[in-house]
């Protein structure tokens, strides 16, 4: 235990500065995404349903990087400038699927967002075609995360638990989520992998909500650092995810996980210090507590992207067990890689991207708060 909030800053300071800044080297170099990718045990052939948003690219590079053959479905309308060597089919999740007629694939990725009717109608289609169907879900299917530890057993949302109608034209994220789980199971029965990230980070992120931190470390000065310092944070690298998800479906894997990291809690101190070490920045953080924060207006996980308080009903929101998804061959880069190569990301990005942040508070509101802490007495 830490015998005081100081003494676990100096601790935290000491641990992830250490590593971020290299003085580990080792743990850097363990990382697989620092050394070669090296070929699959055998090829088999992915049929990706999108491929051209934020996860789906990372999942094309790392299937052709292992030796498979790569095929993408979708309306030829985003990024076609990518990957021009993969066969792209072109169609629409809305019932225009003939141009998957008469294939066969081992295994198919559904990247689709939140619809269970798309779902149905892909894997009804697809059911005697392809061998393994995988759905990226999310962990807002979970109709609550107060569990300590969280686990993929927990209930997700039913429409009775959502407190919403069966014949409601609009459902909400979770329950289409959830919804759209069944479903690819029932269709797909013995044969569906659901995986079900928390917050989706690094390079290539357009929702900008882990890329403000590391682009308003970056700017240096005082940051508004929210909560307590101890507040649990999970969360997962686009790659991470994507190339995890890339070997289950090599070795066939199916069930429902998590994917969400690291395999430990972080603490939203580490977080923020870790990201600090990969900058040259001179800043430094003040800590406003939940309640101040809550009565002046700011919201967690919005105007304070990423952290989420383990208020009641969110005990568990960041408490997840990850011992069968570490089981199933889910890895972690170092929070030091995934911080440096978002900043760059985002530092390539042209100036006016770079000028309005998506997520996060803004410079102006950050120092009113700032200034009312500082005079609350």
């Amino acid at each position: 235990m830490w015998t005081d909030r100081r003494d676990f800053l100096r601790h935290t300071v000491t641990a992830v500065g250490t590593l971020a800044l290299g003085a580990n080297p080792d743990a850097l170099a363990a990382a697989h995404v620092l050394r070669p990718t090296p070929p699959a045990k055998r090829a088999i052939r992915i049929l990706i349903l999108g491929g051209t948003g934020f996860i789906g690219p990372y999942q094309v590079r790392y299937a052709l990087e292992r030796g498979h053959t790569v095929t993408i479905f979708n309306r030829g309308r985003t990024n076609t400038h990518l990957f021009p060597d993969v066969e792209r089919l072109v169609g629409d999740r809305n019932g225009q699927l003939d141009a998957l007629a008469g294939r066969t694939w081992d295994a198919v990725i559904d990247n689709s967002r939140a619809n269970p009717e798309w779902v149905r109608m892909s894997a009804e289609f697809l059911k005697d075609s392809v061998d393994r169907y995988f759905y990226v879900s999310s962990r807002s299917a979970y109709a609550d995360t107060s569990r300590i530890p969280m686990t993929a057993d927990a209930p997700t949302f039913t429409y009775e638990t959502a407190g919403v109608s069966r014949d409601a034209e609009q459902l909400p994220y979770g329950l289409a989520k959830a919804l759209s789980e069944r479903v690819a199971q029932r269709i797909f029965e013995g044969r569906a992998n659901i995986v079900r990230p928390g917050l989706i980070i690094g390079p290539d992120d357009e929702t900008d909500r882990f890329t403000y931190w590391p682009v308003r470390i970056n700017r240096g000065g005082e940051v508004l650092a929210p909560g307590d310092p101890s507040d649990p944070v999970q969360i997962i690298d686009v790659r991470d995810l994507t190339e995890w998800m890339i070997r289950m479906a090599e070795d066939g894997t199916t069930g429902v996980f998590n994917g969400i990291g690291p395999r430990t809690s972080r603490p939203m101190a580490e977080l923020l210090y870790g990201i600090r070490a990969v900058t040259t920045a001179e800043t430094t953080f003040t800590w406003v507590n939940l309640e101040f924060l809550t009565g002046i207006g700011v919201r967690p996980y919005s105007d304070m992207p990423v952290w989420r308080p383990p208020t009641e009903g969110f005990e568990g929101f960041a408490r997840f067990d990850l011992t069968p998804e570490i089981e199933a061959g889910l890895t972690f880069r170092p929070l030091a890689v995934t911080a440096r190569e978002t900043l760059e990301y985002h530092l390539s990005r042209p100036p006016e991207r770079q000028a309005e942040l998506r997520a996060g508070i803004s410079a102006e509101r950050e120092a009113e708060v700032l200034a009312a802490w500082h005079d609350r007495a």
